[in-house]
């Protein structure tokens, strides 16, 4: 096999050259791979909305211009010198990308990667850990920032930081690989947050509003787990049916219930006794406060949506203390992506996870027509094919 050029690499990539501007599709200059990264052949990236949220500027903690994505599938072309052999990788493997983590807090030590005390910074500031970044604009040399997440899936060619690949298991069909990218983001989220973090017995009820990647996700994990009662709800009712089809046992839009009280139509599903389980994927604030209020005893509620910055919520503290309710802000779903990630590989090739009905694949020409898609509903989970 002909050697891989490692450094001054020529590729394409997304690029976002100020908050609220279009993705553009740009010739890159990547500079030199470190020993603890990979160079990465992109084959596939999915669209998150958290790669919105950056290129809006609704957060503003990675300056422009800079190359997101953060959901991959691609092939290993080369690895540095310094790169764990216990991590199992060759190059020619074929790998999901995922976040990236420092590995030595005591969260990282604990398996708890998600809340890595490093992890703001080495996710959303756009650079490797020592602050350095390898990618500029090919005839401006205008520095771009491109390790979003420890890899910048937005690129056809990237350097990726160690702890950020997973190996795809050898038995995943070839065929699965498209629906399989976003396994790194928003399929682990949405079903860790349920599995990881939750852990419902399968006696219990559980309740989930957003039915777009994250939620659909959460509901598989439920039904992996045998729930008696999986609740859907959403503003769209389009998004019912299949959120049925994939283990719902109840759907509801919440703009069409009885007096548009919500809190009493789910208590009315659980025979007035409140959910056991809900999820919030809207991040909106008065969908968390209804969450909170259709609570059961010992009921458990979790925060996976984003809410606006310095948004509030009002809560009766008595009603925790005497219903012994809690209630959580949820990470990546407390992943640890080695080993879960595999383990959802596994549930969906075995037909217990079927994200490959949330996706359609787009050429990457096509990436504005991708957003279009998203935005119009017609799409839950757009993948990029480069």
């Amino acid at each position: 096999m002909p050697e891989v050029q490692t450094k001054n690499i020529e590729t394409l990539a997304y690029v976002v050259h100020d908050a609220g501007e279009n993705f553009k599709l740009e010739n890159v200059l990547l500079d030199e791979m470190q020993p603890d990264e990979l160079l990465v052949d992109m084959q596939y990236s999915g669209i998150c909305h958290t790669d919105l949220v950056f290129q809006q500027g609704q957060l503003r903690v990675c300056p422009y211009p800079a190359i997101f994505g953060h959901e991959g599938a691609g092939t290993i072309l080369a690895m540095g010198d310094k790169v764990n052999p216990k991590r199992g990788l060759k190059v020619g493997d074929k790998v999901l990308l995922s976040m990236n983590y420092c590995e030595k807090c005591k969260f990282c030590k604990s398996d708890h990667p998600a809340d890595c005390t490093e992890g703001t910074r080495l996710h959303l500031f756009g650079v490797r850990p020592d602050g350095s970044t390898a990618a500029s604009l090919k005839g401006t040399g205008a520095s771009l920032r491109n390790h979003f997440f420890g890899q910048s899936s937005f690129a056809k060619v990237n350097f990726v930081q160690e702890t950020s690949v997973v190996k795809v298991p050898d038995d995943v069909p070839d065929e699965n690989i498209p629906f399989l990218a976003a396994m790194g983001c928003g399929y682990q989220t949405g079903a860790g947050t349920v599995m990881n973090i939750l852990r419902p017995r399968s006696d219990e009820s559980i309740v989930v509003f957003g039915l777009g990647t994250v939620g659909l996700t959460a509901i598989m994990g439920a039904k992996y787990l045998n729930m008696k009662q999986i609740i859907g709800v959403d503003i769209f009712d389009h998004k019912l049916p299949l959120a049925k089809e994939l283990g719902c046992t109840h759907v509801l839009n919440s703009k069409n219930v009885p007096d548009g009280d919500i809190v009493k139509a789910i208590k009315d599903l659980t025979g007035g006794v409140g959910v056991d389980f809900a999820v919030d994927c809207t991040g909106v604030p008065k969908v968390i406060e209804a969450m909170l209020n259709m609570l059961g005893m010992r009921g458990t509620a979790a925060t996976v949506g984003v809410p606006p910055t310095g948004a509030k919520i009002e809560i009766d503290p008595l009603v925790y203390l005497l219903g012994s309710r809690g209630y959580k802000g949820c990470r990546e779903g407390d992943s640890n992506p080695p080993v879960f990630i595999p383990q959802l590989c596994k549930m969906q090739k075995d037909g217990h996870f079927p994200v490959e009905k949330l996706c359609k694949v787009y050429d990457y020409k096509d990436f504005d027509q991708a957003l279009h898609d998203l935005h119009d509903g017609k799409v839950t989970k757009p993948v990029i094919k480069w």
